[in-house]
């Protein structure tokens, strides 16, 4: 992690800081409330986790989260990961760095984060959503599985299933978003240029079609495109519908993008092409309303 990094995650903070005691150790997360909250009407929350090597105030930044969540009117939160100083990472099954090393409990962190804002927000606990970018959205695909009574829908982007085994004990709508030329997390699966040693991703396919399954919904999709003729990169939609309690699953391909948050300009030329042609949040938010867990 460079230093500029280290100096921007100290000096940007997406809203308030909260701390939780868990065991002998203490998590953080960061909570934007949007412009013109009321605290007595009950609000949606986007959990937002960061990729490895980042933290929850540099993935406010990544994304540009708190612009749709300010235009949109949900809590976006942003939780820490564990690790060194800025350098953190989730514990998403076979994936990352020392979280993963050490086993640590993540999927109850964020429970007990969940329960510790509700004290203190009015929080729609039907309306609870999750996203995330790289190790982030493989650690959302966790939750999927593990906190199904919890997380509404999820919107992984650049990140794919790394668990052994997927039960979740409810339907959870999925909509992921990757580019075909991520070096990071390969579409394909296996091990990009840029892949961290030691790791080998399942492929966003072998993602795709275990929730088509999980969720019940209709194998044969509908396709379309949603990019414009002209436009650099090509983005289409693959949907799966007609699933339990009216489960979806949704795939966004960006054909030549990179390992990038679409809408959102590259944050280092590393990354590869990103689709400013669309909006990750703003499609993510459209899926969301769609999807309140029963």
């Amino acid at each position: 992690m460079s230093l500029a990094s280290l100096v921007f995650s100290w000096c940007f903070r997406p809203g308030q800081t909260r701390t939780l005691a868990m065991g002998n150790s203490k998590r953080t997360y960061f909570v934007h409330t949007p412009t013109g909250y009321d605290p007595v009407k009950p609000i949606p929350v986007v959990l937002a986790l960061h990729g490895a090597t980042m933290n929850g105030p540099m993935m406010a930044w990544f994304s540009g989260l708190n612009k749709k969540s300010d235009e949109a009117g949900f809590i976006a939160v942003y939780p820490n990961g564990t690790g060194l100083y800025s350098s953190l990472t989730w514990n998403g099954g076979n994936c990352c760095g020392s979280a993963m090393r050490r086993n640590v409990d993540d999927v109850a962190f964020i429970k007990a984060l969940l329960d510790d804002l509700a004290k203190d927000f009015q929080i729609d606990m039907q309306r609870v959503y999750a996203t995330g970018m790289s190790n982030g959205a493989i650690m959302v695909y966790r939750l999927a599985s593990d906190l199904s009574d919890r997380i509404a829908a999820i919107a992984p982007v650049a990140g794919t299933m790394a668990t052994e085994k997927c039960e979740p004990k409810h339907p959870v709508p999925v909509i992921h978003f990757h580019g075909t030329e991520d070096e990071y997390v390969p579409f394909l699966g296996g091990k990009g240029k840029r892949t961290p040693p030691g790791m080998d991703f399942r492929s966003v396919d072998h993602s795709i079609q275990t929730w088509v399954k999980l969720n019940g919904c209709d194998p044969k999709p509908t396709v379309d495109v949603l990019s414009k003729d002209g436009d650099d990169l090509k983005v289409t939609r693959t949907t799966y519908t007609t699933g339990k309690d009216g489960a979806e699953v949704v795939l966004v391909v960006i054909e030549n993008g990179g390992h990038t948050w679409p809408g959102m300009k590259a944050a280092t030329a590393i990354l590869g092409e990103s689709a400013l042609n669309i909006s990750a949040n703003d499609l993510m938010w459209e899926f969301f309303q769609k999807h309140i867990r029963n």
